[in-house]
Parts: structure tokens; sequence; C-alpha cells
């Protein structure tokens, strides 16, 4: 018989100045999720450095690496030791001048089976990606496509994808069994506490939203702490943390806190996707010959 549930794990981490510091955490962590049972750990946004979009430094560009590389080399060598599928995400160099925010999967036997370059790139005060990253190319090839492994086809998304419930939808068209965010995001620690549970808030309603729209788990890590603005013209960023993973109505299944290292663990039930779209049929009453104009910019 087909085993229906998967036990997964997100880690919850902050990051450091030097890499080898940020990714030895990482590797503990995973060592301890691994230990825990856990068959797919899903790792942050950018989880080997700080995350560096606070600022537009064209010296941060050193940062960026190709893939295969020294980083997916790493998390290889993680995947193999402890027979896990991996979710990663890097700063990679694709070419001369041509950069990505990049999500990769490690199968168990440590080789590289899929990448997903970020499509969303946001430009807001103390998110400055528009300066570092390239979207990713939307086609047939890589685009909104799951990433086949052993243990399901995992829809990987990253981070500002999460708004987008677009996204979301042609994942789970395309047969992903669960969407997953590598995510950084946090508060500016000028506004106010009202501000900023009301930005928590809708964050983490977006997502439970996709799980219920999409009739899929949902899992999220957020990196965590305080990472200073490099130019000193602000205080920095405060991530939010509060990583989580959702059923497929949008139950949350664990949480983090928003201010620990945390490694958080469920087991999903895939065979529950079947049983909840049977009675919540959203795929089969979609309009799909109503909804042309999505395609368009704006309608005036």
């Amino acid at each position: 018989m087909k085993k229906t549930t998967l036990q997964v794990a997100a880690l919850q981490q902050q990051s450091f100045p030097e890499k080898e510091k940020s990714l030895a955490l990482t590797a503990e962590l995973i060592a301890q999720a691994a230990a825990q049972g856990a068959e797919l750990i899903v790792l942050q946004e950018l989880h080997a450095t700080l995350y560096f979009c606070q600022t537009e430094d064209v010296d941060v560009f050193n940062l960026a690496e190709p893939i295969p590389g020294p980083t997916t080399e790493f998390l290889s060598e993680c995947a193999r030791k402890h027979n896990v599928v991996i979710v990663g995400s890097l700063f990679e160099k694709r070419a001369p001048g041509l950069y990505h925010n990049t999500a990769v999967v490690l199968e168990k036997d440590g080789s590289l089976v899929g990448k997903y370059r970020k499509m969303h790139i946001p430009d807001d005060p103390g998110f400055y990606e528009k300066f570092y990253f390239t979207p990713g190319d939307a086609d047939a090839e890589a685009g909104f496509k799951p990433i086949q492994t052993s243990v399901g086809k995992l829809g990987v998304l990253v981070c500002w994808d999460q708004w987008y419930p677009e996204a979301a939808r042609l994942m789970a068209l395309a047969g992903a069994d669960m969407l997953i965010y590598p995510t950084a995001i946090g508060w500016d620690v000028r506004d106010d506490q009202a501000e900023h549970k009301r930005q928590l808030d809708a964050w983490i309603t977006i997502q439970r939203a996709h799980a219920v729209a999409n009739g899929l788990p949902v899992i999220v890590a957020n990196r965590v702490g305080q990472e200073p603005d490099p130019s000193q013209q602000s205080p920095g960023s405060l991530f939010w943390g509060n990583s989580f993973i959702a059923g497929q109505q949008g139950e949350i299944l664990r949480q983090a806190d928003d201010s620990s290292v945390q490694i958080i663990a469920a087991e999903l039930d895939l065979q529950r996707t079947d049983d909840v779209r049977r009675i919540w049929p959203y795929l089969r009453d979609r309009r799909v010959d109503a909804y042309q104009n999505l395609t368009r910019r704006y309608i005036d």
C-alpha cells in the first residue's frame, strides 16, 4: 500500500554575517530534525547569509554562487548523511550580471533534483530585491512547476510569491502535493504594535487561504532575529519568525514563536487532499472559460 503520511519539518533560524556560521547552525538543525523523524526538511529564504536586500550595494553580488556550487554541495551532503529531502535557498549567479533568488531541492541520495527561481520580486523599504534578483523564467520548464521527489511533488515558491493566489493555484493545477514557502519577512521596528499585528495576521491568513483554496498542506519557514541595516539609515529589520505548517483546510498543525531558533515538525496526511477536495471541489467548479482577464495588468 502506498504510504500516505509524511513527516515534515521547517527550520526557523537566525543568520550571521559569516556564511560558514550560518550553515553550521543549519547543519545542526537538519541533524536534529532528521533525528526526530523528519523525511522532508524546509529551510528559510537565503539561510546562508544575512538578509542583504536592506540596501543596494554592488559588492553584495560577490555572495552569489552557481548551481551546483558550494551551498548545494553542502546541502547535498546533509541530505545524503541524514537520508532526507531538503528544500534550501540561495543567491544564484546564473551568468555574469544575471542573478536569482533560488530555491533548490536535494533528494535523499544528495542529488540535486530541481530548482525554483523566485517569480515575484519585491521592492520596498528594507526589501530592495529588484536590485539583486531577476525574476524566474515563466515557461513550461520553469515557472510554477512542482518538483518531483521521493516524498511527493513539491510546489516550491519563495517569500513574496506567498501573497499571490495565482502562484499557489498554478502549482496545484500542476499536481503539487504541498506548497512550500522559504521566507524572509519581518517588521519595521518603527511601526507600532498594532501595525505589527496586522501585518503578521495578514501573512498567516493569506497562506492558510492557499491551503484552503487548493486543498493542500502548506509549509512555511521564516527567519528570526534582528538584522542591522548596513547603511545605518534605518534601525534594520526584525524578522518575525512564526514559521508554520498548515493542513489542507488551513488548520495550523504547528507554529513557531517570533523570537526563537526552532524546529517545527508535523505529520502530513497526504490522503486528506483527495478527501477534502471531494467535499470542497473548487477545482471542479472553476469557470476556466471566464478568467481570461486574469492575464491583464488591470481591467480599465
